[in-house]
């Protein structure tokens, strides 16, 4: 190294205009090479997560929760630019998104609905009102076991269908769709808690609606039926 070279390495380190490279792993503000976000690696992930599922719920991701309630407005943000919706549900703990859709506005659907299969429906129905047969009852949470969600969702098939292991097996696949879901949990092997979640998955109104269905299809008659047509 010549004297010329030392003079000029003491300038740079003296010019407070020049900047010392940063090993990214020392910079904060980037996460990855290349990286442009504005956002810390914890709201990231909370962003990513409501991304990738359908729902997320204080009791189950505490930490997650409460990042997103300190960022909430950021993240609706990031997620209003894809057109979804944040819908953050304090009483119930319960966060999860829905698809923007406007007549005025061409808007991309990034969000597609993936609906209940017959089974996962039937169950779903049942699950909705053990939990507010349950909570009008002054009960703080609901409990079935899979036996009776497969009693319950049996009666609502044909009869005269033989088939029946295969509508068993529905029934267990829809338990377990349901469960990955977040709608029930398990607690011991076959018996669940239902989460407040039934209530965002299927209202009041719709819930209504089913029943309807279901008893103008081929349900056995009940006592409330009987008295009606009384």
């Amino acid at each position: 190294m010549t004297e010329t070279d030392v003079v000029h390495d003491d300038a740079e380190a003296q010019d407070p205009g020049f900047i010392a490279p940063v090993a990214m792993e020392d910079d904060p503000a980037e996460l990855f090479a290349g990286d442009t976000g504005t956002l810390d690696a914890d709201v990231r992930r909370v962003l990513v997560r409501l991304l990738q599922r359908r729902f997320l719920l204080a009791d189950r991701h505490a930490a997650q929760w409460r990042t997103l309630l300190e960022n909430q407005q950021v993240i609706e943000s990031r997620l209003h630019d894809l057109f979804v919706h944040l819908v953050v549900d304090h009483d119930r703990g319960i966060a999860y998104k829905r698809q923007v859709r406007s007549a005025e506005l061409d808007v991309p659907v990034l969000l597609r609905d993936e609906p209940y299969t017959r089974a996962e429906t039937l169950v779903l129905v049942h699950l909705r009102t053990v939990f507010q047969r349950e909570r009008g009852a002054g009960q703080t949470s609901a409990r079935v076991d899979v036996e009776e969600l497969e009693a319950t969702a049996l009666t609502y098939f044909d009869p005269d269908d033989t088939n029946v292991a295969t509508h068993q097996r529905e029934i267990r696949t829809a338990v377990a769709r349901l469960a990955r879901d977040g709608v029930i949990e398990e607690e011991s092997e076959g018996r669940y808690r239902v989460t407040p979640l039934v209530e965002i998955v299927l209202s009041t109104e719709r819930l209504g609606e089913l029943r309807e269905w279901l008893r103008a299809q081929h349900a056995p008659a009940t006592p409330d039926d009987e008295e009606t047509a009384r």
